[in-house]
């Protein structure tokens, strides 16, 4: 079938089609999937990842929203006995379901700019049938999960994600790789769910609220921000000093702070 006759990207989806060949191997090399390895493919999109992918694994699930391409992709791709096309929203997908002998899958995508955190901590939330996560996203968003303490780019999606998961950039991907150009370069990043959380366990949903607290006004310090919740002897019982900016505050205090809260609040 050729390229004119796909649908065209839908803006709705966000959809940018990848079509630059030594992008495609570069992902390839970064995921480097194995013979007896469990894939899934968010947002094939038009197949360009999924037709390479197809000859280098034994299991490969897709997931597509958009009906006028599931067809496609079912016409060009599903003689292939080893792949399962779902027709569903990837933000409400059960990927706990795809495990068939407790095997840990493997999840990648070329994620649409508009959904790509809610589906992140969607995944997240689910990390414990996924050994790891290659993802196409806007380079924004991949600084942004990847930076470090005392950046502009650090905050919150930075604090959660690397809480929870070894995070990596990979490559930078131009907009010409794609069709149609997005308006802005996008990012290979590389997540892998950790055993043990950095900085230990805690509530998320708890870690989550103060953090969002925290970087609701950046330029004020951290004692500002939190004060409705946080005493001064709290901070500097966890090693922060009140003055310092929610920005220089490590993802292990975070969570020390948050391990503090539910302890008070616990008795």
């Amino acid at each position: 079938m050729t390229q004119s006759h796909y649908p065209r990207a839908r803006k709705r989806f966000g959809q940018n089609f990848l079509h630059d060949e030594a992008i495609i191997e570069g992902i390839l090399e970064v995921i480097s999937p194995d013979k007896g390895q469990h894939l899934v493919e968010i947002g094939p999109g038009r197949g360009a990842l999924t037709m390479p992918l197809l000859s280098r694994c034994d299991q490969l699930d897709v997931i597509e929203l958009d009906r006028d391409l599931v067809p496609l992709l079912a016409s060009k791709l599903g003689h292939h006995k080893h792949l399962t096309i779902h027709e569903a929203d990837a933000l409400k997908f059960d990927y706990r379901q795809l495990q068939q002998h407790g095997e840990k899958l493997r999840v990648l995508g070329n994620l649409p700019y508009n959904i790509t955190t809610p589906l992140l901590f969607h995944l997240v939330e689910q990390k414990a049938c996924i050994e790891d996560m290659c993802f196409m996203l806007q380079r924004e968003v991949v600084e942004r999960i990847c930076a470090e303490p005392s950046t502009k780019q650090y905050g919150r999606l930075s604090i959660m994600l690397q809480h929870q998961c070894y995070v990596e950039q990979m490559f930078v991907v131009p907009p010409e790789a794609f069709d149609p150009p997005p308006k802005v370069e996008s990012a290979i990043i590389y997540l892998q769910p950790l055993s043990q959380n950095k900085g230990g366990e805690v509530d998320l949903a708890r870690l989550n609220q103060i953090v969002t607290a925290a970087f609701s006004q950046r330029r004020k310090t951290i004692a500002n921000t939190l004060k409705k919740q946080v005493s001064l002897e709290t901070l500097e019982q966890v090693g922060i000093e009140p003055g310092q900016r929610p920005e220089t505050v490590t993802v292990e205090q975070y969570v020390e702070l948050t391990r503090c809260l539910q302890l008070r609040e616990a008795t």
